[in-house]
């Protein structure tokens, strides 16, 4: 049986018991969230992961992207880019290469981690049509379903597969037009494939096809957001929520067959439009888990896209969005490196925490550093700090003559006047 049906006969296994002491929460709260399809576990019957627990009443997790490109194929760069997401505190990795040896650089991904893993399979199916013949459009049906499996095996626990995009999808894309055309890779792979062969996107004909090998192999489908906005001004328009359509009736159907399913979401959305797209797309798909990419909130600020998506990212997580895509600073630039990795990752979790001080009414860490600041109490300060460890090279860095207080106000600390001067009263 699948972790699924397992929780609607009654079972509690212990994926749930681990990650209901992780949340804090009763064992049967996960269970019952497993059965009405609210909360995932991504496991595998291929390896042994660090279990996470994604979906409502939960932390806001992060995910942590890493993957070649055709102009970078390096697969040591990219063990250490795993290797940085999950030393910066990511919760999941997704893979997802476009250059070198699929297999060889997804291996080698995951076994540098003990986080669960996600990948696309359609980006290999796509891409290796056009090593071989030339172009995307010559992709093989039976290849996407060989590929997915193939994946599977190797140990990947989640899957973004883009099954929302069909004929009426592409449609409403056509009619509509965009300001700044598809960014979803897989998106213009497959858009490129159905207009030139005039089919149906065979993710969505073969649906329950694609379910049976995601089940035999315990795969959570994260259904793709292949129509998400690549600039602010296309958000929440006609060919995304389309898509968010398909994708909320396949993902019931999914669960229905004892699969757990994620919802995708947008990419470039404006401020006061996060709050309308996850409570759509709660709504639409029954409360399943959230995976919101980012999202961007301005598109003017190449470089410092960490920072833009961390805006975006705690409104997502304020409003309900259980999981989190980080983006890096070379977003939109480069292929990021270690290092902007590690940024990356570090922007995210800032941004869910923030927002889960308000979902969860999670500000017990945050009271304590209040007390430890007003304490001028350094040590208890490092350790409250998401990253202890860049606070303290950069307290180290700039000491203050005056032990107790920092070069920010040295002798005029506010806290130190503030605290002798109650003392005095007392």
């Amino acid at each position: 049986m699948s972790i699924v049906e397992d929780a609607r006969k009654g079972i509690i296994t212990e994926e749930m018991k681990v990650v209901a002491a992780q949340e804090g929460v009763t064992e049967d709260f996960i269970r019952r969230g497993i059965a009405g399809g609210q909360i995932v576990i991504p496991v595998s019957p291929y390896r042994k992961v660090k279990l996470c627990g994604i979906g409502g009443g939960l932390k806001t997790k992060v995910n942590c992207s890493v993957g070649t490109s055709t102009d970078i194929v390096d697969v040591d760069m990219e063990v250490e880019k795993v290797k940085a997401g999950e030393r910066a505190g990511a919760d999941t990795i997704m893979e997802l290469s476009t250059g070198g040896d699929f297999v060889e650089v997804r291996r080698r991904c995951i076994e540098a981690t003990t986080l669960s893993v996600g990948s696309v399979p359609l980006y290999q199916a796509f891409i290796e049509a056009a090593r071989k013949d030339g172009a995307v459009i010559h992709m093989r049906e039976d290849d996407l379903f060989r590929i997915t499996e193939e994946q599977a095996k190797l140990g990947t626990n989640f899957m973004a597969i883009h099954t929302g995009i069909n004929r009426i999808t592409l449609e409403r894309l056509q009619r509509q037009g965009r300001h700044g055309g598809l960014c979803s890779r897989g998106g213009a792979f497959l858009t490129a494939w159905m207009l030139h062969n005039d089919k149906e996107n065979p993710l969505y004909a073969e649906f329950d096809y694609l379910c049976e090998i995601l089940k035999e192999h315990e795969v959570t489908l994260s259904t793709g957001n292949g129509m998400r906005a690549g600039a602010v001004h296309d958000a929440t328009d006609r060919a995304q929520i389309q898509e968010l359509i398909i994708n909320a009736e396949l993902g019931d159907r999914a669960h229905e067959m004892g699969i757990q399913v994620i919802v995708e979401g947008p990419g470039h959305v404006p401020l006061d439009e996060i709050e309308t797209n996850v409570k759509l797309m709660k709504r639409m798909s029954g409360n399943k888990p959230f995976y919101m990419l980012g999202p961007i909130v301005t598109d003017i600020a190449p470089g410092y896209d960490d920072r833009v998506s961390a805006i975006g990212a705690a409104m997502s997580s304020m409003y309900g969005a259980d999981f989190i895509c980080y983006v890096t600073p070379a977003e939109h630039l480069a292929l990021p490196n270690p290092e902007e990795v590690y940024e990356g990752v570090f922007s995210s979790r800032i941004a869910a925490h923030v927002g889960d001080m308000i979902k969860l009414n999670k500000r017990d860490q945050d009271l304590a550093m209040g007390h430890a600041r007003r304490d001028l109490d350094w040590e208890a300060q490092f350790n409250l700090a998401i990253n202890p460890a860049r606070a303290r090279q950069i307290r180290s860095e700039r000491a203050s003559a005056d032990t107790d207080a920092c070069t920010m106000c040295g002798d005029y600390c506010a806290l130190k006047i503030a605290n002798k001067v109650i003392k005095k009263l007392d």
